[in-house]
């Protein structure tokens, strides 16, 4: 079969039955369940959640999402065969690893498919939770520009590119326009600091000011336990990217009330940046995540400032629209996600022959979404 029919590049058009508009993203697309069927599925599948809790279906595409742009390749391939099998399989092994280590659940509650899951609708903080290890990427461009102070965290001279930082260092942002916080523009995407989150935990979408502490622990515990077992694989966690949010604690659990859990993704390629353990000690990045696509974009781009220029934005969906990538570009990343997922996982990935007709089919016989 041509790896072209194994691709789901479109997500957000499956015969599901929804209570409200779907949501689609760059890579995921969100289905919201019918109140009735989100307490048939509940009860018959026995999930642990409130009763009455809102339900939802994840549907992770193939698509290859880099510079807020969507990328495609030489042979019809709109995206990487098995890409979102891969993203999958990794932020489900991590969100089982934090429940298992009596950190906080996820609102992940079953994977019917590789590239579905069923989730639990959650009231999501306005932040981007970031944790960084190393200092790289737009840290290190700030860095070397002459800042020192991130997020309210001062850091010392002499640090080099790629240089380990001397402490886990929490660096969340924005989700979203945020308006009358002190200090934060009313932008998307902007710094704040831990003082700001807790003067401002309200707007911010916290319950209390106490709750910024369990975030961070979250964040914190999340990020070293990812960072223990890819130590043990001879990888390196360099930075990564969580989300959080509220749902209601299941019946029966003493202390009812809202419950901060783990959202969207966690410690994938997407999200995370990673490098290969033995070329780091010999001084090498070599990457085990998106950012080595990002490189090869910009690479072979024919104006690399294109793709980190903001304000040329229609320039940059220009190129995306008709530059037809090599086919190796895309080979790459499908090689290195399911690398990372089979040796997290120690089982074989299993890609999806005919993706959307198996979708359809979970859908319909076995979740009975299907009208």
């Amino acid at each position: 079969m041509d790896s072209a029919e194994q691709v789901l590049a479109i997500n957000d058009d499956l015969p599901v039955r929804t209570a409200a508009p779907v949501h689609s993203g760059k890579v995921r697309a969100v289905y919201w369940l019918t109140e009735a069927d989100s307490r048939r599925l509940a009860e018959t599948r026995g999930y642990p959640v409130a009763p009455g809790a809102p339900l939802g279906i994840m549907v992770i595409s193939d698509r290859l999402s880099a510079f807020d742009c969507l990328w495609r390749a030489e042979g019809g391939w709109d995206g990487v065969p098995g890409k979102g099998a891969a993203l999958n399989a990794i932020a489900a092994h991590w969100f089982r690893r934090f429940a298992a280590e009596g950190l906080a659940p996820a609102h992940l509650l079953e994977t019917p498919h590789p590239l579905l899951w069923v989730v639990q609708r959650a009231r999501p903080l306005a932040i981007e939770a970031i944790a960084r290890r190393y200092i790289t990427g737009s840290l290190w461009r700030a860095y070397a520009r002459g800042e020192r102070r991130f997020c309210g965290i001062d850091l010392p001279e002499g640090l080099g590119e790629h240089a380990r930082l001397p402490e886990l260092l929490m660096t969340p942002s924005t989700k979203g326009v945020l308006l009358g916080i002190p200090g934060v523009p009313e932008a998307d995407d902007v710094n704040v600091s831990r003082e700001q989150l807790l003067a401002h935990s309200a707007t911010f979408g916290f319950a209390g000011p106490a709750d910024v502490d369990h975030y961070t622990t979250l964040l914190a515990a999340g990020f070293r336990l990812i960072e223990r077992e890819l130590t043990a694989l001879d990888l390196v966690f360099v930075d990564t990217k969580f989300e959080f949010g509220y749902v209601d604690r299941p019946g029966g659990i003493e202390g009812a009330g809202q419950q901060l859990i783990y959202l969207d993704e966690a410690g994938t390629p997407d999200s995370s940046r990673i490098w290969d353990g033995a070329a780091y000690r010999a001084g090498r990045v070599v990457e085990f995540s998106k950012e080595a696509f990002r490189q090869a974009l910009l690479a072979g781009a024919p104006d690399p400032q294109v793709l980190l220029d903001k304000d040329r934005m229609d320039a940059r969906r220009a190129l995306a629209r008709d530059w037809v990538l090599p086919r190796a570009f895309f080979e790459q990343v499908a090689a290195s996600y399911r690398d990372l997922a089979e040796r997290l996982t120690g089982e074989p990935l299993r890609v999806p022959e005919r993706p959307r007709e198996e979708l359809t089919e979970v859908l319909a016989d076995e979740l009975g979404l299907v009208d």
